[in-house]
Formats: C-alpha cells, structure tokens, sequence
C-alpha cells in the first residue's frame, strides 16, 4: 500500500490536507508534516481544519499553513489527505468541502479506523500517526528536516504521554533516536507542551478539581465543563488534557470522563482509561473513536442528557465489577 499511495501522490498535483476537529499535537504534527512532504514533491497543498490551531499549539505551524474552515470556500484538489481520524466525520465542517469523485489517502493509527479513504496506511500497533507517517516517509526515501523531524517527534512524544504509556514500544524509541539527531529543542519542546502555565489557570484549575463527580465506588471521575467554565481559562491552557493528567493518577481510579458543553444541544465526551476499561468500544456506542485507553465523541443532546446516556454505558462495564 505505501508504494501505491506514493504513486498516487506523484501523479497528482493539488492536495487537500486536514484531520480530526479539537486537534491535538499527534494531529497537527501530522499534517503539517505532510504537508512537508508533499512541498518535497513539487506539489501544491491546502492544509483546513475546522477550528483554528491553539494557541499553546500555533509554534507548531512556523509557516502559518493552517487554514480555518470557512463556509464560502470553494477549494479545487485533485487528492483528499485525511490524517490521526478513524472517521471521515470527525474532520468536522471540512466535510463539506469533500468531493466525492476525488480520492482520499486516510493515513492513522487508531484501532477504530472504518478505513474510509480509496487508499488507507492505517497502523493500529503503530503509537501515533506521526509514527505511521514517519515509515511511511523513509518508504518515500523523504530525507527529513529539522522542521519534519520536529513535527514527528512532538506527535510521538505527545501521543505516548512522553513515552509513559503502553503504546510505546521499541520501534518508537528507535524512531525517536532517529529524530534526535536533528539535536531537536526537547526541553523547550516539553516545556511549551507542558510546563508554561499561567498562575491564574492553575487557580481556577484547583478550584475545578475540588468539585468533580466520584462514581462507582471511587473508579469513575465525571467532569462537566460547560461553555461558562471553560471561558474562564486562557487559550493556551490545556483544560481537558490537565484535568486527565491529574485524575488519572489518583489511586483506584480506572476511568476519566470529560463532558465538554459545545451547544444547548451538543456535548463533547473525552474519556481517559487507566486500561482496565476500554473507551474505543464506549466510544463507538456514540459514532465515536480512538484507542482502548484514550478515546471521545460528540453526542447531539445537552450536557446533562448526555451525561445520562454516556454514564448509562459506563455502568454496563464499570458496574459489574462493584
């Protein structure tokens, strides 16, 4: 598959570029990085999301390549490049800019892929998409740059927890070791991913996690963010990743669930496992997707309702074991 999709790439000239709406780095990294690639080639690209890059993200894109979706823009390709999206609907708005007698390269690596696209490089085993696309670029023979190799490695190292989680295996290091010999900025990488965080987010942050909801004898956390709440943090505060990073490492919990309120009826769920619980399968009851350990979705009713129906699934796996 790597040498078909090579050739269709090169017999191409125009690429829409884009991936799953509430981006994260694996997803940015991985686009951007395409786009690279394609650059290489002599190839014109598009790069659209739905919503813009954040902000705690936006040093990821130097040449300010992303665009936002917009409903007036009419855009001519002759390639679609999905990227780190199991389903076609999860890039969002960008949908409706799909041409439906154009082919579409679906590269990614989660376990609940459909395999939507005419030419599909999906990796269930691989740790990220940057990871699927970095074997696909020495497939390519892409001689990397520091600006790619920057780009893999940030999706990797996010992707894995900085190479904390089960994902991680001997052939990421091997990649990541191959990526440090660009002598990449890993401290100042880190640091902008994780550690630069404004006194008053981390005020408001305790203030959050001092009410959160307990469930089933202490293994579920529920979390509901509503559009109030969220104003109140900075734009480069990473509410929903922080909030996991620390429920996830109190002590007999197993799952993390994140109700995010988008509209009056249209809720965002974000859920963490700790690997006893797999979210891939909670996910896919909501049209959702991602991995046994990190998965999400987006169901069409209130936070409240949403929250029943979503809890009412967790029940069902969480409750036969209390």
């Amino acid at each position: 598959m790597p040498k078909l999709i090579i050739e269709i790439l090169k017999e191409n000239k125009t690429f829409l570029i884009t991936t799953h709406v509430n981006v994260d780095p694996d997803a940015v990294g991985s686009e951007l990085a395409m786009a690279a690639f394609l650059r290489w080639l002599g190839k014109k690209t598009i790069v659209v999301n739905e919503e813009k890059v954040p902000a705690k993200y936006q040093f990821l894109d130097s040449r300010q390549e992303v665009k936002v979706f917009s409903r007036a823009e009419k855009i001519d390709y002759d390639v679609l490049v999905v990227l780190d999206c199991g389903d076609l609907n999860r890039i969002g708005k960008v949908k409706t800019l799909v041409d439906k007698d154009k082919p579409i390269i679906n590269f990614d690596h989660h376990v609940t892929n459909e395999s939507f696209g005419q030419f599909n490089l999906v990796k269930p085993r691989a740790s990220s998409s940057c990871e699927v696309l970095y074997e696909f670029f020495k497939a390519a023979r892409f001689p990397l740059t520091k600006e790619a190799a920057t780009l893999l490695y940030v999706g990797i190292m996010t992707d894995t927890g900085s190479f904390r989680y089960d994902n991680t295996t001997a052939r990421t290091h091997a990649i990541v070791s191959d990526l440090l010999k660009f002598n990449l900025p890993v401290r100042d990488l880190y640091r902008r991913l994780y550690e630069m965080m404004l006194l008053e987010d981390i005020k408001k942050f305790s203030r959050l996690v001092g009410d959160i909801e307990i469930l089933f004898k202490g293994k579920v956390i529920c979390v509901e963010l509503s559009r109030q709440v969220s104003a109140k943090f900075s734009k480069s505060f990473d509410l929903r990743d922080t909030i996991f990073k620390f429920l996830r490492a109190i002590q007999g919990v197993e799952l993390v669930v994140i109700l995010t309120e988008v509209g009056s009826a249209k809720t965002r769920v974000n859920m963490r496992s700790n690997g006893e619980i797999d979210v891939a399968k909670l996910a896919k009851t909501f049209d959702g997707g991602g991995h046994k350990e990190a998965s999400g979705c987006l169901i069409e009713k209130s936070m409240a309702d949403a929250k029943k129906d979503i809890l009412g699934e967790v029940k069902k796996v969480v409750g036969k074991n209390i």
